[in-house]
């Protein structure tokens, strides 16, 4: 089975500071993004959601690629009125902003985008359909939004256009097979994102993300 292999894999959801070398031990090896979700005004306990103070930890501790996944109302907030936003993101590289399973309009869009120059950092949104072609942000297709479900199809990459990305149902035992029917052209520049296919009794596994990468990469 061949494959044009993603640029990187976005592994969604650190929650702790104990597997800290453990990240950077896998980073030195696969090109890996390591994102944390982020939704202070909603916490509900979970380890999906570290508190500011472990995930100050974790940037701190370990110098690997990292993205914020921002979600609930401060993900909204971005969306309306990105000038006005007081969040920290420094030591990210991308911010995905999740405020909506809808999808996003121009407005949304722009203002994404205008958060992201402000900020000097790349920023995410999720699509459902085809890619659009805005390319003041990157894009993800996500049907899934954490609860590891396969789409029924997958959106073939743009020609010319946005850095985009794919999720839903990935797991190191069907990724080969999902990168096949993507049929991602020769060279193309793209990544996958997962989450709870690498998570065991609601944590990360950093087993499974390696597993994940070795089928990917070797």
């Amino acid at each position: 089975m061949s494959f044009q292999p993603p640029a990187f894999i976005a592994f969604t959801g650190v929650d702790r500071v104990a597997i800290s070398h453990a990240l950077l031990a896998l980073s030195s090896r696969y090109p890996i993004e390591w994102g944390i979700l982020i939704d202070d005004d909603d916490m509900d306990g979970s380890p999906l959601f570290p508190a500011a103070p472990v995930r100050e930890q974790l940037l701190s501790a370990t110098r690997v690629r990292w993205a914020a996944h921002v979600c609930g109302a401060p993900a909204k907030r971005i969306v309306t009125d990105p000038a006005a936003v007081q969040l920290n993101l420094a030591g990210y590289q991308r911010a995905q902003i999740n405020h909506s399973f809808a999808g996003s309009n121009a407005v949304e869009t722009a203002n994404t985008s205008a958060f992201g120059r402000l900020r000097g950092i790349r920023t995410m949104l999720q699509c459902s359909n085809e890619f659009p072609q805005e390319q003041g942000v990157d894009w993800l297709f996500d049907v899934s939004f954490g609860k590891g479900t396969t789409p029924g199809h997958w959106p073939l990459l743009p020609a010319t256009g946005p850095f985009c990305g794919f999720s839903g149902g990935l797991r190191a035992d069907n990724v080969r097979d999902v990168l096949a029917r993507i049929a991602a052209p020769a060279g193309a520049l793209y990544w996958i994102d997962m989450e709870s296919g690498v998570r065991t009794d609601g944590w990360l596994d950093v087993a499974k993300c390696e597993a994940v990468c070795k089928a990917v990469y070797g």
